[in-house]
């Protein structure tokens, strides 16, 4: 994995999508069963704990994989929409679930307006290249309803992005990521690393918790 130095084209972004997506259509069953038992009940806890709205909520699980955790938003009595680009998780996110699963290119996203009260964005946006990483936290915060809040969660590091395998990534330490969710618009609410209960250099993941800051008019 390195350090990217120059600006990526179009054709390369293309590129990163397309392999990063092929791997997870090639082993979308084998991900289902290795993640099927995953307990992410405390990052759950961390999105829900912040929406003020009246339940029950609008969630949108971007990045849904295939439907873990669309399934535990249901059980909840909430309303979730999942958002996955990879056709062949997507598939088993709807048959797993029975809710809507949006099948979108991270690149190409089109999404509802002030539709969500929350969006749930666990172990996904760090496949997201640096360079495009503003234009989706942008579209995440349109799509938020005002107020709304944002969940994340990725593998933090020092700066490096590239390949791992099939699988593309950017690592990011704190006050990298911080800067990135604020641009976008999102206050900070709460940061903190997982899994929980172990020394840091055992905890590879760093979950943050945003809400959507309000539009100040310039006129």
């Amino acid at each position: 994995m390195t350090q990217w130095l120059m600006q990526q084209t179009h054709e390369d972004l293309q590129r990163i999508a397309a392999r990063t997506l092929a791997y997870y259509d090639q082993n979308a069953q084998a991900f289902w069963e290795g993640t099927r038992d995953h307990d992410v009940s405390q990052n759950i806890d961390a999105l829900l704990r912040h929406v003020e709205s009246t339940p029950p909520l609008e969630v949108l699980d971007f990045g849904c994989g295939p439907g873990r955790d669309l399934v535990r938003f249901k059980a909840l009595g909430h309303r979730v929409t999942g958002l996955e680009g990879s056709a062949q998780l997507a598939a088993l996110a709807r048959a797993h679930s029975g809710c809507q699963v949006l099948e979108q290119n991270f690149l190409q996203l089109d999404l509802p307006r002030e539709r969500f009260d929350g969006v749930f964005a666990n172990a996904v946006l760090f496949h997201i290249p640096s360079e495009v990483l503003p234009r989706v936290l942008t579209e995440l915060h349109l799509a938020l309803k005002p107020g709304g809040v944002l969940f994340c969660s990725n593998p933090h590091g020092n700066g490096v992005e590239g390949w791992n395998g099939d699988r593309y990534g950017a690592f990011y330490d704190w006050p990298t990521w911080r800067n990135y969710v604020t641009v976008a618009g999102f206050a900070e609410l709460t940061h903190y690393y997982r899994p929980p209960g172990l020394p840091r250099e055992q905890q590879p993941w760093l979950a943050s918790v945003w809400r959507k800051a309000p539009t100040i008019s310039t006129r």
